[in-house]
């Protein structure tokens, strides 16, 4: 596995540029904000398919994208895609894996559509190794996801990082790439991004009335926001190759 480390944000082109496109999949779709990133990351790409099984996000997807004629949206669970075995040259995920019940069986499917020789990417926000800002992040969102739960939203906490890289390591991909990025490069306390986040925060406690705990975590982490800021928690990308003989 090479592990890479800088001191500076890599752009789309730095991560991808050892990636060969082809006809893409990308995996939990949601409003198509990962497709950006892919696209300005390859060149090579001649289609990229988003998937999602929520139906509410067609809309946000056709919205950001549908002005592209090489993307599309489909309607598909990721436990079990519909497409033929090996019909994708690159499949890719972001900021998913905490939102599936089984993320094995979504990485099964999503390596069973995977041309050998491909290239799986896989792109995670962890939760340990943050500063406190980045803290605030990973609390709001699992304040989030507990809030998802009591919905019947399945939804968990996000992985510690040595946690995913065994996950993902499981899988035995070939020529393993990963990278750490976090953007902390803004001021965590700058009015506008407080504002959007006590915002989420205002929405997530009107659904956790009645859930004394829930509410009581939902106000700590406002005044956290106020007090340290709040800056992305750090996202693992992580880049392989399905073997050439399968």
């Amino acid at each position: 596995m090479t592990t890479v480390q800088t001191n500076r944000l890599l752009t789309p082109r730095d991560i991808l540029g050892g990636v060969n496109g082809g006809r893409l999949l990308d995996v939990a779709t949601g409003g198509g904000g990962f497709v950006h990133f892919l696209i300005e990351g390859l060149d090579d790409a001649t289609e990229i398919v988003g998937i999602d099984i929520s139906d509410a996000s067609r809309d946000a997807f056709d919205e950001a994208l549908g002005d592209r004629p090489n993307v599309r949206f489909e309607l598909m669970d990721a436990r079990e895609l519909s497409f033929p075995a090996a019909s994708f040259d690159t499949v890719a995920v972001s900021d998913s894996l905490h939102h599936f019940e089984d993320p094995v069986v979504v990485l099964r499917e999503m390596l069973r559509v995977l041309k050998p020789a491909g290239h799986v990417i896989v792109a995670e926000m962890y939760r340990d190794g943050q500063s406190p800002a980045q803290l605030t992040h990973v609390e709001l969102h699992h304040w989030a996801a507990a809030i998802n739960q009591t919905q019947g939203i399945f939804h968990r906490e996000t992985y510690p990082r040595a946690e995913l890289v065994r996950l993902l390591d499981s899988f035995r991909l070939d020529e393993v790439q990963t990278f750490d990025q976090a953007d902390t490069s803004h001021d965590p306390k700058d009015p506008d991004t407080v504002a959007a986040h006590e915002a989420i925060i205002t929405r997530y406690l009107a659904l956790a009335v009645g859930h004394k705990n829930l509410e009581r975590r939902g106000r700590a982490i406002r005044r956290r926001l106020k007090t340290v800021g709040i800056h992305g928690a750090t996202e693992l990308v992580y880049i392989g190759r399905k073997s050439a003989s399968e």
